[in-house]
């Protein structure tokens, strides 16, 4: 009895429990190739009385009619199951909406995608793929300039959701991606850009070669740190942008050379070595003529793809952020609105008021590196940090911090990814981890009125932010004026000084010149005084012997 509790305390304790990773069922999807085959050599099935008669003569045989009945039990089985209950049933279809209660926020990790690779990589950027999100592209690269280990990989991953154990397609780029976008218009093509400036596309169906890549020589000359799909027919137009300052243009049909290069110099002199380096791209289909670059230096720039001269590509710029613009995106509800990330802080921006954001988050203490908004909530957007941290935003609940700050990993996180019923979230870090996230379902369902209140706080902030603006302009007008008027009064005075002075000079000039003239007469005087006449014949020396003495004797007789 003692030896049976023994057993069973030692049974309870902790430490005996053992946990173990069994082996996960992986499942392969195959396809096959069916026609219709099966007749007999006299027999034509383009013929259709020929098909008939062989029919018939079939459906005479016993064997024929054995199997039909079989079959025809099971099938009866399938349906009677089928009748009791409809897995597949919709039960609140008319129902409408419940609203959410009110629950903390929260998130869970799903499933963690490691890179396979011995040398690890960071992972640059995520994409989700278009039909139903059952698959993630993960682009693998190292951006510190010229210290890629030796013997690194320049291979990029397609996951599946449901198998994290290894990838499902392999990428096999010539150098290593940076950015990685599926078509969402043909879920087979995936378009990838690479850290020597080549621009590269994917067809799965293809295998796992690159299918279309552009010469070298008409590529970006810098890493390609923006590529994105264009709105269009044909679903083969992209851009690409770049750090040398480039946003180009492309057709993945003829990836030979760029239908067209826009240079993002803000002083519209189009000159390549004055041009800001475009870090991240931002375009909306439903404002097909306009794109947005963010830089590396910290300006949003606006620009229109139907200009016709070069000039009027870029239509405007918004002073952003210190440091490269990381994360650029519009609100999916607003579009006037969008979000930017970069340095320490996250802000919201309307096209309305181009001097400042409408709305911004805190300075935190982490580098913040990638941002994106819920596709399902207008209020809701998410950030990723250098510390590993993972903040999601409601700023109808709260402003001044995070509705939930999650720590996902030890290492930084470099890029997210919202799935697009915003339930998952997808965050790469720095040792190339992708972490699938849950969040609760307050985060991802609309609730009541949120778009209403979303929009008027976008408008009432937006109208504050023009009343500051205009303060600020005849404040700056006032300050100005002020500065003229002391200009000027510096100037009378300046011109006061200087008439006296010019006074004073020709008064000076003018007795210069009365004290020449009376000089001049003064000598001209002397020289027309007439000289004494002498009756008596004497030489010269006598004379002025004798006027020495009389010049003597006048002083002699000057009394004193």
């Amino acid at each position: 009895m003692s030896s049976c509790l023994h057993l069973g305390q030692a049974c309870s304790h902790p430490r005996l429990f053992v946990q173990a990773n069994t082996e996960r069922f992986e499942m392969e999807t195959r396809g096959i190739n069916h026609v219709e085959g099966g007749w007999p050599k006299d027999v034509n099935p383009l013929e259709l009385e020929q098909t008939i008669r062989f029919r018939k003569k079939v459906e005479k045989d016993e064997n024929y009619v054995n199997a039909i009945m079989q079959l025809g039990s099971i099938m009866e089985h399938c349906i009677k199951q089928n009748n009791a209950i409809d897995i597949y049933q919709e039960y609140f279809d008319d129902e409408d909406a419940v609203e959410v209660t009110e629950e903390a926020p929260s998130a869970k990790t799903i499933n963690v995608f490691r890179d396979p690779q011995e040398i690890k990589r960071s992972a640059t950027h995520l994409s989700w793929h278009p039909d139903g999100n059952r698959k993630l592209a993960v682009a693998y690269s190292c951006l510190n300039f010229q210290r890629a280990p030796e013997g690194m990989s320049h291979e990029s991953y397609i996951w599946d959701l449901e198998n994290p154990n290894r990838p499902e397609i392999v990428l096999k780029p010539s150098s290593s991606l940076v950015t990685l976008e599926y078509n969402p218009k043909d879920s087979h093509v995936l378009l990838g850009g690479c850290y020597n400036g080549q621009l590269a596309c994917w067809d799965t169906r293809k295998g796992s070669l690159v299918a279309e890549l552009s010469t070298i020589e008409f590529s970006h000359r810098d890493p390609v740190y923006g590529s994105i799909w264009l709105q269009s027919k044909t679903g083969t137009e992209c851009f690409s942008a770049s750090t040398d300052g480039q946003v180009m243009w492309w057709d993945i049909r003829k990836m030979s050379e760029p239908t067209e290069v826009v240079i993002l110099d803000i002083t519209r002199k189009e000159q390549l070595e004055s041009a800001l380096g475009a870090i991240s791209l931002e375009f909306e289909s439903t404002l097909p003529t306009k794109f947005m670059v963010g830089t590396e230096q910290g300006i949003v720039i606006s620009c229109n793809r139907k200009a016709k001269t070069s000039a009027e590509k870029i239509v405007c710029t918004f002073p952003g952020h210190h440091g490269p613009i990381y994360a650029l995106q519009r609100n999916p509800f607003y579009p006037k609105n969008f979000l930017t990330v970069g340095d320490w802080t996250t802000r919201i921006w309307s096209e309305d008021s181009r001097e400042s954001s409408i709305m911004w988050t805190k300075y935190h203490m982490a580098y913040l590196t990638d941002g994106a908004w819920s596709p399902v909530r207008p209020a809701v957007f998410f950030t990723t940090k250098m510390d590993g941290t993972l903040d999601i935003w409601d700023f109808v609940f709260k402003q001044c911090d995070p509705a939930l700050s999650l720590k996902v990993c030890d290492e930084a996180l470099f890029c997210l990814r919202v799935q697009d019923n915003g339930c998952f979230i997808a965050c790469g870090s720095q040792l190339g981890t992708t972490t699938l996230l849950e969040v609760s379902n307050g985060l991802c369902t609309l609730q009541r009125n949120e778009k209403n209140t979303a929009s008027s706080i976008f408008e009432r902030e937006t109208r504050r932010e023009k009343i500051l603006e205009a303060r600020h302009r005849e404040m700056r007008l006032k300050e100005k004026g002020k500065v003229e008027g002391k200009d000027d009064d510096q100037r009378e005075e300046e011109t006061t000084l200087n008439l006296e002075e010019l006074v004073t000079k020709a008064e000076e000039e003018f007795f210069d010149i009365i004290f020449e003239e009376l000089k001049k007469k003064e000598a001209e005087a002397m020289k027309k005084k007439p000289k004494p006449k002498h009756q008596d014949l004497e030489t010269d020396e006598e004379v002025e012997g004798e006027d020495q003495g009389e010049e003597e004797g006048d002083h002699a007789e000057t009394p004193t």
